[in-house]
């Protein structure tokens, strides 16, 4: 089940994920934390270089990181929401489990920064921000061959409309995640975090996908005008989660400054696969230690096979079935113009519970 997410939890998640120069970003402003773009940047003097700067004349783009931010937890808990560490956002084990070289950690900065990526953007294209707008094309070269819109013999073409600048969100999720982190004993730490980063990034940038638009008379398509688009967020989430489920484990070098397989035969991680340092804990009992919850209360679906079912889930406890009754929305009707109205009805579910 999917928790929404209040602005404490949001707060929290930044404080304790982002590195130590980014910290001074998201603090506790009276009482609950609270994370508001128009007070993240009062305290710059914690904060050096591209950062201070951002802060200090682009205060709206942190508004549109935090936007992002609070998409990539939304879908991490979408992602996860049929495993056994389902991405909560309960305070203290929400943190614990980020302390940690996992694979869950792995994703979560993946697909943060996916998502700061994607705001920035979005916000570019919508015309939100004053410093970019729509990508420029004059020096693109001619886009691949659209299969998916039929014939492209004799047709002329032209990038125009309101490609995605990417290349803008990119950047300032790079420069607002990627922060310098103290050197020592976490040399390890930041380049298994940065290298995520990165990942997060690219499932963004890498798959942009041709979007067209046909001109002419009659119906014809003597021109076509092109332009780029991000993938949905759906998509970089899916796509994530492939990362996470062959994510490979690294170890320091000799040198301190790389990352080496665990395991013989194993090719080393390319830029958009997840990495790892240490096996994640099994999640089945609520631990401190390990930021776990159990699973113990958790619907399970009894007949399911994979990780959702609760034979898995569960961890081989068991489960037990009960009956409830839901008030959900029925007979739903369009009236023009332009609403829909629907009744209540009450609904009986057999769920299935881990014990």
């Amino acid at each position: 089940m999917t928790i929404p997410l209040s602005r404490t939890q949001l707060a929290l998640f930044f404080i304790l994920l982002c590195p130590v120069n980014i910290i001074g970003l998201w603090w506790a402003v009276g009482s609950p934390l609270v994370m508001d773009p128009n007070s993240i940047c009062r305290k710059t003097k914690r904060l050096a270089g591209k950062q201070a700067e951002l802060c200090q004349t682009q205060p709206e783009i942190v508004n549109e990181v935090a936007k992002g931010a609070k998409l990539g937890v939304r879908e991490c808990q979408y992602q996860f929401r049929f495993r056994r560490w389902n991405c909560t956002s309960q305070n203290k084990y929400f943190g614990k489990v980020l302390q940690q070289d996992i694979r869950e950690t792995a994703f979560v900065y993946a697909i943060t920064a996916a998502g700061v990526t994607h705001a920035v953007t979005q916000a570019c294209s919508m015309g939100e921000l004053l410093q970019c707008g729509c990508e420029a094309t004059r020096s693109r070269g001619p886009p691949p061959r659209l299969a998916s819109v039929g014939p492209t013999e004799g047709v002329k073409w032209e990038w125009g409309g309101c490609g995605d600048d990417v290349e803008f969100g990119y950047e300032k999720s790079k420069q607002f995640m990627d922060a310098r982190r103290r050197k020592g004993k976490s040399d390890i730490r930041t380049l298994i975090d940065l290298h995520n980063n990165e990942a997060g990034r690219l499932a963004v940038k890498n798959y942009m996908r041709t979007e067209c638009k046909c001109h002419g008379l009659s119906g014809s398509c003597t021109l076509r005008t092109c332009w780029k688009k991000m993938p949905h967020f759906r998509e970089v989430g899916d796509r994530l989660l492939e990362r996470f489920n062959g994510a490979s484990k690294v170890m320091g070098g000799n040198d301190g400054k790389t990352l080496i397989p665990v395991g013989q035969n194993i090719k080393p991680p390319d830029k958009q696969d997840l990495i790892y340092s240490a096996e994640s804990p099994d999640f089945c009992l609520p631990n401190r230690k390990t930021g776990s919850l159990g699973t113990r209360g958790r619907m399970c679906n009894s007949t399911a096979l994979d990780v959702s079912g609760c034979d898995l889930l569960c961890c081989g406890r068991g489960h037990w079935d009960e009956t409830v009754v839901l008030e959900e929305n029925c007979l739903c009707r369009f009236h023009w113009c332009c609403v829909v109205q629907c009744k209540k009805c009450l609904v009986r579910k057999e769920l299935s519970l881990c014990h």
